[in-house]
């Protein structure tokens, strides 16, 4: 990867303070610059429930927060994204998988990262399967247990 122009952001909700102590811009960076194949261009933004629902619902016609959006710009010749992560709900999944938050994060960094190159779980099973064992490799190679 030759290059990484990363915006990272916090929108205002409950405990935003714990999210930014765990989400430095370096560590950060890093997760995603392990993912890509081609320089970046990404903003990263980490929002409450509020935010992340009224961006579902607009977008994905879907009336609920979810953990993660991706709103790719570009794939060539550089790569041009937003990354949406909705802090509430990273939270609650990672206490209900019993896993650390900052291990979700990351895994949630990576997946969202392939997102914006192209690579799709919803098309098909083949893609989905691909998607998740790259998801698998990268995060091993990072140091983090399978994410799934």
């Amino acid at each position: 990867m030759s290059g990484l122009d990363l915006s990272l952001q916090f929108g205002d909700f409950p405990g935003v303070a714990a999210h930014k102590k765990l989400l430095g811009r370096a560590k950060v960076a890093r997760w995603i610059a392990h993912a890509l194949q081609s320089p970046a261009e990404l903003t990263v933004r980490v929002v409450g429930l509020e935010e992340g629902q009224a961006l579902n619902r607009d977008y994905r016609r879907k009336d609920y927060a979810t953990n993660v959006l991706t709103f790719g710009y570009a794939q060539t010749p550089v790569v041009v994204a937003d990354l949406v992560l909705c802090g509430p709900v990273l939270e609650r999944e990672a206490a209900e998988q019993g896993k650390p938050l900052q291990d979700h994060y990351a895994h949630l960094l990576v997946h969202a990262t392939l997102h914006a190159q192209g690579y799709d779980h919803e098309i098909n099973e083949r893609d989905a399967l691909e998607m998740e064992a790259l998801e698998v490799l990268l995060m091993a190679s990072l140091g983090f247990p399978n994410p799934y």
